[in-house]
């Protein structure tokens, strides 16, 4: 009888082992227009997870590191932690900088007093709810001037980098990686990662990414969104730093075939 009961509780215990193992895991992504939908990497990143697991992209256009929770996104997020029974591990991808640099009304951010302080807290707040925040430095914007590119989201950079050491979080530097990789292609090859076709005659580049060429008609062309091309690119860079920065998500995304 001893030995039966041993068995049942053996058994037991090994099937809600092998449940527990095949529950998927889930990837949650915060952030601005560069990660959003149809202006940025983050479609194509989820399209590269394993489709056992889920990928939820909830960046938004326009949003800092400020704004995303004063319009109530940030509670979608902790609402979708609170209910991770159904996962084995979330993981909240968070890359804010580009609207919380100056001249944003409503939306910028103070380098010092906020942004760090904004950026610590989703970290903590994750970490509270059992999730695991992973901090994304930002995007680089692909304006060159005289054969240098420009990076003049570096100071923002650097406080994710800094946060993400204080809190003891997972980090891709995707500032510093997309810096590198767009510096080696040059202006001519990084704009085939836009929106659209960078159009004849497109005036000399602007800090902020997208120029208005005299007389010309507007055009969605910019050097701060990506188009198709530059959001699988950029989605890979992702996936790649994210597999070296926390080792246990290399085996959920899709063969390379597949993706």
């Amino acid at each position: 009888m001893k030995f039966l009961l041993s068995l049942s509780t053996a058994l037991a215990l090994f099937a809600g082992a092998a449940q527990a193992v095949e529950k998927p895991v889930r990837f949650i992504l915060v952030g601005d227009s560069t990660m959003a939908s149809n202006s940025g990497y983050g479609d194509a990143f989820c399209a590269r997870v394993s489709r056992a697991n889920t990928c939820i992209n909830l960046a938004k256009g326009g949003r800092s590191s400020a704004s995303f929770r004063a319009e109530g996104r940030w509670a979608e997020v902790e609402g979708l932690l609170r209910g991770a029974d159904a996962y084995r591990k979330t993981y909240v991808l968070i890359q804010f900088g580009h609207n919380d640099q100056p001249g944003k009304p409503g939306r910028s951010t103070d380098l010092q007093t906020e942004f760090p302080v904004n950026m610590t807290r989703y970290a903590q707040e994750v970490q509270a709810l059992g999730g695991v925040p992973v901090l994304v430095t930002p995007l680089t914007r692909r304006t060159f001037k005289a054969g240098l590119l420009e990076n003049n989201l570096a100071p923002w950079a650097d406080v994710v980098r800094a946060t993400a050491a204080a809190q003891h979080t997972p980090l891709l530097d995707l500032n510093a990686d997309s810096y590198a990789a767009v510096q080696a292609m040059g202006q001519d090859q990084a704009d085939t990662l836009a929106m659209v076709p960078r159009p004849d005659g497109y005036g000399e580049p602007a800090a902020a990414g997208k120029v208005e060429v005299a007389g010309a008609a507007k055009t969605a062309f910019d050097r701060t969104h990506l188009g198709a091309k530059g959001a699988a690119y950029f989605s890979r860079m992702v996936m790649e730093e994210l597999k070296r920065a926390v080792p246990e998500t290399a085996g959920q995304f899709k063969p390379e075939n597949e993706q």
